[in-house]
């Protein structure tokens, strides 16, 4: 797993961040996305959108999210972006006004580098008027003071990156071995997205200790971010009474699902599956094996080689060797966020069918 932030350093960048946001509700039909010239020493143009609350710059997640809204294709949406600006402008202000509708943009001041470097806020999120924000600082100080009274806790990793927040645990005291040597514990994931990217969630997690790889098993708890409407256009309220009152079931469950993911007896039945995948051998080829597993887990070409690499460094041709080969792509992975995505590809395969490991391990 990558390693990711300390703790100290995960609460000062949620902190941090915490007085940069701000949100408002925005009428589709008097926002225009704008082409500017290239800012001083660049080369790309410069795409913004001015609203009714102001004139933002956008992240790529909100073109993501624009696209998706005004439902223009991604491949087109992304080559107009690239090679015609003007033309991805003239395409999104139309189906604006055509289908006009509010939503929510979420922006997060740019921390000046300079004296005097005038204030930027890029537009992060493009949302429906009905999402709930659930904040990385609610989630935090919700599941923190919780973790830490676990007997045996560990923080293994934490990161905030541009869609997530995460933070892996394990619990020293419930561990078990697959084979000699070979010891696993359990644990858990917190995850939240403020921009639209997935739900308040907790999901076990099966850390291995040999080379920490992790595996996230299915959600124990998984809110997803949708709540009341918003009744007018303009600055959104963060003290909001209402908004709170509907986040503090989010929490409460959060708090509670934190300590009920570290279920000693869910631990077990994991050990005896991962135990049991150490007997399923490769009797056909290797790599076929591995072609046949990336096609199951969704993992691109250079994954699929490094895969293949570390099966045969790992010298275990079982089909516990494979879901670790798999895992072990989150120590190199792009990003946090695909790490994690690896991480769930190795719960999947825990609990993939008999009959689909064997197609897995006869692959010839």
């Amino acid at each position: 797993m990558l390693k990711g932030l300390e703790v100290k350093a995960l609460a000062k960048k949620i902190i941090d961040q915490k007085s940069l946001k701000r949100d408002y509700v925005v009428p589709t039909s008097l926002s225009t996305l704008l082409v500017l010239p290239p800012l001083e020493g660049e080369i790309k143009k410069q795409i913004v959108m001015e609203t009714t609350e102001g004139t933002f710059p956008l992240q790529p997640l909100a073109h993501d999210q624009i696209g998706a809204h005004t439902r223009i294709p991604a491949p087109y949406y992304d080559r107009m972006l690239a090679e015609a600006p003007d033309l991805l402008a003239t395409n999104v202000n139309a189906w604006h006004r055509i289908n006009p509708a509010r939503r929510m943009v979420r922006t997060l001041k740019r921390v000046p580098k300079k004296e005097g470097e005038k204030e930027v806020a890029d537009l992060r999120a493009f949302l429906s008027d009905r999402y709930q924000r659930i904040e990385n600082d609610a989630i935090a100080e919700a599941a923190l003071p919780v973790l830490y009274d676990l007997p045996g806790m560990r923080i293994v990793s934490s990161e905030v990156t541009d869609k997530r927040l995460y933070i892996h645990f394990v619990v020293d005291t419930i561990q078990g071995e697959v084979k000699r040597g070979d010891v696993v514990q359990a644990g858990g994931i917190i995850q939240n997205s403020e921009v639209g990217c997935g739900a308040a969630s907790v999901s076990g997690l099966l850390w291995r200790l040999i080379c920490l790889n992790g595996m996230k098993t299915g959600d124990t708890f998984r809110r997803h971010h949708v709540g009341r409407k918003i009744s007018e256009d303009g600055e959104m309220d963060w003290a909001d009474d209402t908004r709170q009152a509907d986040d503090k079931v989010v929490l409460l469950k959060i708090r509670d699902m934190v300590k009920a993911v570290v279920d000693e007896t869910k631990f077990r039945v994991n050990l005896q599956k991962m135990q049991g995948l150490t007997e399923g051998k490769i009797t056909g080829d290797p790599s076929k094996a591995v072609e046949v597993l990336a096609q199951a887990v969704g993992t691109s070409d250079t994954e699929k080689g490094s895969i293949l690499r570390s099966l045969v460094e790992g010298g275990d041709l079982s089909a516990w060797g494979l879901l670790n080969a798999v895992t072990a792509q989150s120590h190199t992975a792009r990003s946090y966020d695909r790490a994690v995505e690896l991480e769930a590809a190795g719960g999947m395969l825990l609990d993939l069918p008999h009959s689909e490991w064997r197609k897995v391990l006869e692959a010839a």
